[in-house]
């Protein structure tokens, strides 16, 4: 908040800016003397002549007594809003550029929507760049939408922290606070708009599968896949229906799986989304890789990837090992294995225990080329990185491949 210097320098800058003198300012209720004092900081003006000043400058009230005023505040969320929404795949400095913008601002400006939102995303930016700091300014927004009674954007301020405990593998208490919050919202008849509630339910989803409670999972899952339906909302329509085909390959549930892999597809061209036809084909190559074992079929899908130059196209790496393995060629199999490298932003278990049987099938290449001491190393390490994740079929393939190789090469 402004000090009386502050204020006085304030309403004589905002006087000038709209060419009024201390006489056109200055009417029955405030006199040219008694408004002079005030600019020079030798007056502190009560309420009543701070909104009579406010009118005649045609500003709020909040904005004499804030450093920075509503329409500054503006100007820099549109300018913030603009960095954040460029997508994770195309970021560079962005995180940094919004924390540098905001920071001037983030222990100075007063109460309302554009600083609540300025707070989260300073929150969100200092989180990314691990920055301790980042907990202060989340709470802080937290606390100004609830003073606001802005129930959607308390609502996914509530998401980013659970899934914050989702990043450091904590699923059990990230589950908690999104349910919690659930709670919270149906005890006040809180009402979310459509997409928050899409939110929540997909990650209330995604967290039950990450605890094991694949049952509730499945049901979150399908009311929100029901939810978008029906109100012909196409939010979170590409997450839902990759969480809806990843689930039906692992439970056996071809027909089903065909089904969500088409409805990609076909979401992929609506959209013009090359990242979700390319996950399509990643799908088709992973189920023909790992369950159905039909190699041949799985490079077919992701094949023509690899003869496009200048586009990184590693998260097709371990499906080429995978195919070269199955196809008997072991050295070139081993190149694109261990080429591999599990990003820093994959966290979900299901998704890890998948990746991890990378170093199974680093195993079964170095068994069968005869390096027994190699291959057992990294059996053993894809049962270690394994073991604190729930019951999967990748689970399932990596303890039997350890046990495999040990019998082998007794």
């Amino acid at each position: 908040m402004c000090t009386i210097e502050n204020l006085g320098e304030r309403i004589r800058k905002l006087r000038k800016q709209k060419n009024l003198t201390l006489e056109g300012l200055a009417g029955d209720q405030l006199t040219k003397g008694m408004l002079s004092l005030i600019e020079n900081g030798k007056a502190n003006p009560s309420m009543e002549s701070l909104n009579y000043i406010a009118r005649q400058l045609d500003v709020e009230t909040i904005d004499l007594l804030s450093e920075f005023s509503t329409s500054d505040l503006r100007e820099l969320l549109e300018q913030v809003e603009e960095q954040f929404k460029v997508e994770f795949e195309n970021l560079k400095d962005e995180y940094d550029q919004i924390i540098e913008l905001v920071k001037p601002y983030a222990d100075k400006i007063p109460l309302s929507y554009e600083s609540a939102r300025l707070l989260e995303l300073y929150s969100r930016c200092l989180f990314h760049k691990k920055n301790n700091n980042w907990r202060k300014y989340y709470d802080e927004s937290i606390n100004r939408y609830e003073k606001l009674n802005l129930i959607n954007q308390r609502a996914k301020m509530i998401t980013f922290y659970a899934m914050t405990k989702f990043t450091e593998h904590q699923y059990a208490d990230a589950l908690r606070i999104i349910q919690t919050e659930r709670q919270r919202l149906e005890h006040q008849n809180g009402v979310l708009d459509a997409m928050t509630r899409l939110d929540y339910n997909y990650y209330e989803s995604i967290l039950c599968f990450a605890v094991g409670e694949t049952e509730k999972a499945v049901e979150v899952m399908n009311e929100a896949i029901k939810y978008s339906k029906e109100h012909r909302i196409f939010y979170r329509t590409d997450d839902l229906y990759r969480l809806a085909a990843f689930e039906a390959m692992m439970a056996g549930h071809n027909a089903n799986m065909e089904y969500y892999l088409k409805k990609l597809a076909q979401y992929a061209a609506f959209a013009d989304h090359k990242m979700t036809e390319a996950f399509v084909d990643l799908m088709k190559a992973h189920y023909y890789n790992t369950y159905a074992k039909d190699y041949e079929a799985a490079l077919s899908f992701i094949d023509h990837y690899f003869k496009e130059p200048g586009k990184d196209i590693s998260f097709f790496y371990p499906e080429m090992g995978k195919s070269l393995y199955g196809m008997g060629q072991y050295e070139q199999a081993l190149k694109w294995l261990e080429d591999y490298k599990i990003p820093d932003y994959i966290h979900h278990p299901y998704d890890l225990s998948m990746l991890y049987t990378t170093d199974s099938y680093k195993a079964l290449c170095f068994l069968n080329l005869g390096h027994d001491e190699e291959a057992l190393k990294f059996a053993k390490l894809a049962v270690d990185n394994v073991s604190t994740m729930p019951h999967s079929p990748y689970k399932d393939f990596i303890n039997d491949t350890y046990g495999y190789i040990k019998d082998q090469i007794k």
